[in-house]
């Protein structure tokens, strides 16, 4: 019956609470804003990454490098959006 278990998903969702819980107290103890932002984003990232690994089973296929491929060009493709909005918008180049 333990093997039936679903341990890897149970353990996912705790920890999504514990990052969800970090991320909750970037607003109850008004810290500054370089620090909640540093602390926001760190959650998010491995929030996103917990998601992914642990509930869309993105490891367990049998092509998994094409799709963490796919992953890291849409990574860049919004990392390359984001600045190059900053850069036209606000930085103004």
């Amino acid at each position: 019956m333990i093997e039936l278990f679903p341990r890897k998903q149970v353990m996912g969702f705790v920890f999504s609470l514990v990052l969800t819980a970090a991320a909750l107290t970037v607003y109850f103890l008004d810290v500054s804003f370089n620090v909640g932002i540093t602390i926001l984003l760190a959650t998010a990232f491995v929030q996103a990454a917990v998601q992914l690994v642990g509930f869309m089973h993105v490891g367990e296929s049998e092509d998994k490098t094409i799709i963490y491929m796919n992953i890291y060009y849409g990574i860049a493709i919004a990392l390359f959006t984001i600045f190059g909005t900053l850069l036209i918008l606000v930085w103004d180049m």
